[in-house]
């Protein structure tokens, strides 16, 4: 059976350019779809279940590393293993040095035959392996997407946030949206990201900021605020237990509020420990 792929880019010239190179590059590659955005790609890979991503890093709605991060929650790794992912990236040759460094798998913008190439011969050496365990599959994912996110700031490429110091301050609505709030940083347990806002969760009090959960991450001191699923941030030093269900997902307990936090495939190997 021929390997299979998932072509997820914005612009359609430069996706029929790298659909040609690809062609010729690895003519035994079945693509199974092409697709414009990052929502249909995410449903697309759920629906066909390719064994290759090729990733636009930036699309419109959902970019390259959303999609990543909501296809390592819902994968059925039961019927197929995680695929090899690929970002296809604008930056230039500085910024792909960076991605080198971290051993990354990327594809540069226009397409060059010669980096494809490259790149096609890693995928053959993955497929051709002997396929990793489900967990260790996403532990691979997640480190994949922690160099892919280093590389980005080492290259000094635009991220999505701001920069400089840590944010100490959240100027938040409340509830009604009649009332504006400073509220200190330090006293945020967790940060959730609901419809067009994101909900701020102190031990006592609800807020809502209009700011993407994706660049307030930036913002935040990552020592102090842990990522665990694609909508939620939670502040480390409140976790007071991490909790199994029966079908193995995560849930965490925060001291000073009764909620139960979802974590998502994609980070639960923070907690393997526990």
């Amino acid at each position: 059976m021929n390997p299979t792929a998932l072509i997820a880019e914005d612009e359609p010239l430069l996706a029929q350019a790298l659909c040609a190179e690809l062609a010729a590059a690895w003519p035994d590659l079945d693509l199974v779809a092409t697709v414009g955005d990052g929502r249909s790609a995410v449903r697309e890979a759920l629906a066909r279940l390719p064994q290759v991503l090729f990733l636009d890093i930036r699309m419109p709605g959902l970019d390259g590393l959303g999609v990543a991060a909501e296809l390592a929650d819902a994968w059925p790794a039961d019927e197929a293993p995680m695929p090899q992912l690929v970002f296809v990236t604008a930056y230039d040759e500085y910024a792909a040095k960076a991605f080198d460094a971290q051993a990354i798998d990327y594809v540069l913008k226009p397409v060059q035959p010669e980096r494809l190439r490259r790149t096609v011969a890693r995928l053959r050496q993955a497929l051709e392996a002997r396929e990793p365990a489900a967990a260790s599959a996403e532990e691979a994912l997640a480190s994949t997407l922690a160099q892919w996110q280093k590389a980005l700031a080492a290259a000094g490429a635009p991220g999505p946030g701001g920069t400089g110091a840590p944010l100490k301050f959240i100027t938040a609505s409340e509830a009604g949206g009649s009332t504006v709030r400073m509220v200190p940083i330090d006293e945020v347990l967790y940060f959730e990201a609901a419809d067009k806002y994101v909900r701020v969760l102190t031990a006592t009090h609800e807020y809502l900021i209009r700011t993407p959960l994706k660049q307030l991450l930036p913002q935040l001191d990552p020592e102090a605020f842990w990522q665990v699923h694609r909508a939620v941030v939670v502040r480390s030093s409140a976790i007071e237990a991490v909790h199994r269900d029966e079908a193995g997902r995560q849930h965490l307990s925060l001291r000073g509020r009764a909620d139960r936090i979802p974590v998502s495939r994609l980070y639960a190997h923070l907690f393997r420990a526990m």
